[in-house]
């Protein structure tokens, strides 16, 4: 009996087994409850940070393609201008050189051509200078009006000049120069109906201004609401 009473007795902590009381947790649970509960302060920052930079991208984007749509109409409305002053030069120098052939290849090389080299030209020298931050609002302009005025008029006179004195010595529609004075026959034959493209000249100089302190203004403040923002 009395070895009974010993074994009943006996400490429990003599093989290594602690009581654990009905309302005792452990420290290691009560940690892994605690972190498991309740998430960490980074976490919850990323969570209600990750809207506001969609946000942010979200109108980077929508700012950028509004910049896109307008330089796109600026310059296609710029190329525009030009075709018609293309045909305004086949027209007259058609009419100085009574010519009445290859009106349909001649209309369509003088509306063609301008237009493209004005939009070629415009995003060489402008669009891809002020991507690049290397010009300023003045020169912006000036650049503009330039390319009016060679793309959209120099040119467009030249190449209906020469398109249509060729048709005019094949077909003999006018007496042929002289020799050693072809180009001044030439001028003096048609000096009076050209001062018409004075009126092409006089808008493609200001629309090609207005166009270009527009575009600058665009990208100026594109650029600012970007520094802005971030």
């Amino acid at each position: 009996m009395a070895a009974l009473g010993r074994e009943a007795g006996a400490d429990p902590r003599a093989k290594g087994v602690l009581p654990v009381g009905a309302g005792e947790v452990p420290k290691d649970i009560k940690t892994a409850t605690y972190i498991h509960d309740q998430p960490s302060p980074s976490l919850g920052h990323t969570i209600f940070r990750r809207p506001m930079v969609i946000d942010i991208i979200e109108k980077k984007f929508e700012d950028l393609r509004k910049e896109k749509t307008l330089n796109i109409y600026g310059t296609l409305i710029f190329g525009t201008t030009a075709s018609f002053s293309g045909m305004l030069a086949n027209f007259i120098f058609r009419h100085c050189f009574k010519v009445k052939h290859g009106a349909v290849k001649t209309y369509a090389s003088l509306t063609t051509l301008p237009f493209l080299s004005t939009i070629v030209a415009y995003k060489l020298l402008v669009t891809d200078a002020l991507y690049s931050g290397n010009i300023s609002q003045e020169n912006c302009a000036v650049r503009s009006s330039l390319v009016g005025i060679v793309c959209g008029v120099l040119y467009p006179t030249g190449l209906a000049f020469s398109k249509n004195g060729r048709l005019a010595v094949k077909y003999h529609t006018v007496p042929l120069p002289p020799k050693g004075r072809v180009l001044l026959h030439w001028v003096m034959l048609c000096h009076t109906e050209v001062k018409g493209m004075l009126i092409p000249l006089v808008f493609q100089m200001l629309f090609g201004v207005f166009n270009g302190i527009q575009h600058y203004a665009i990208c100026e403040s594109t650029f600012a609401k970007t520094v802005h923002e971030d």
